[in-house]
């Protein structure tokens, strides 16, 4: 039976996705790898393990290499096949998302060839997708925890905060997380967060973003409807703690737009010295005249570059 995602159900429990020609799930699994603190999702074997949910019904997705593509299957999945088919579905289209899997790469790649800033990740990293974060809500709170502190310890403050307030899924043995929902995050106190040991700024952050998510004044979808990566960053940069940065970010994340573009990035910054040998960052005005080359795909180029990194 063919899926209307561009695959096969095997049955209410297992399924094959197509893939394009520009993909390579080992190094798309790699990036995931990046670091050993990671809680939404688990590699091992293999194969990438994450929680997912629909409605009530929860289980755990399988994604590994197939002949055809990628193989999907649901651990710890619900009794009844309706529930499972449901759960099928919802995983397919969020594994779609989340490996951009439906973006045609090669517009990308031929801009890439000839850049000079561009030519080595894409040569090193070939068949990478921009990994996304399909629910609005944890990529706005992934960018609210980034902000100026180091990867590896917005790691751990990700980390205290899903362990405490999001859905455990077992399966296998091992326990999964389901990030926590916006109206448990604006139910909370400043001092209910507290022992995350996260500053009291991002707190109110996270529980104001918390708070307009939930109230439904702002969602994925009305983002989406602005029509345009101005209109969006607009709509967030609205928000208490959500800068240009934070903005695009989410944007490049979340609403997938090529054109997103978090110009002041220190990471991005970084990845440019080191490609060029610089003895010092570039500045904006130097970024703007490097990124010409860019346009409309902005985010992958920014991504690329910070696979470098890390």
């Amino acid at each position: 039976m063919r899926t209307g995602s561009g695959g096969i159900r095997l049955s209410n429990w297992i399924a094959e996705l197509q893939v394009p020609e520009t993909f390579h799930f080992e190094r798309n699994a790699a990036y995931l790898q990046r670091s050993a603190n990671e809680c939404m999702y688990r590699i091992a074997d293999g194969f990438v393990y994450k929680a997912i949910s629909r409605g009530n019904d929860t289980a755990v997705m399988k994604v590994g290499p197939a002949a055809g593509g990628l193989s999907l299957e649901l651990l710890g999945s619900p009794e009844g096949a309706a529930a499972r088919d449901g759960l099928l579905e919802a995983a397919e289209a969020y594994v779609r998302e989340w490996f951009d899997l439906d973006r045609d790469l090669t517009p990308f790649y031929e801009l890439a060839s000839g850049d000079r800033l561009l030519q080595e990740p894409v040569k090193q990293f070939h068949g990478l997708r921009l990994m996304g974060i399909p629910d609005l809500f944890e990529a706005l709170c992934w960018g609210i925890i980034g902000q100026q502190i180091n990867l590896a310890f917005a790691y751990t403050l990700k980390r205290r905060l899903v362990e405490s307030y999001g859905v455990p899924v077992e399966a296998e043995g091992v326990t999964h997380w389901l990030f926590p929902e916006p109206e448990l995050i604006a139910s909370l106190s400043v001092s209910d967060l507290e022992p995350l040991r996260m500053t009291v700024k991002k707190c109110e952050y996270l529980i104001g973003a918390a708070e307009v998510i939930a109230s439904g004044a702002l969602s994925k979808e009305r983002l989406i409807a602005a029509g345009s990566l101005k209109e969006a960053e607009k709509l967030l940069t609205g928000m208490r703690g959500i800068g240009p940065w934070t903005a695009h970010y989410a944007i490049m994340r979340c609403l997938r737009l090529p054109d997103a573009f978090p110009i002041d990035d220190v990471g991005l910054h970084n990845a440019v010295k080191l490609q060029l040998g610089m003895d010092r960052k570039p500045t904006k005005p130097e970024l703007i005249a490097m990124s010409e080359g860019w346009r409309g795909w902005e985010a992958y180029a920014t991504f690329y570059l910070w696979r470098l990194l890390y």
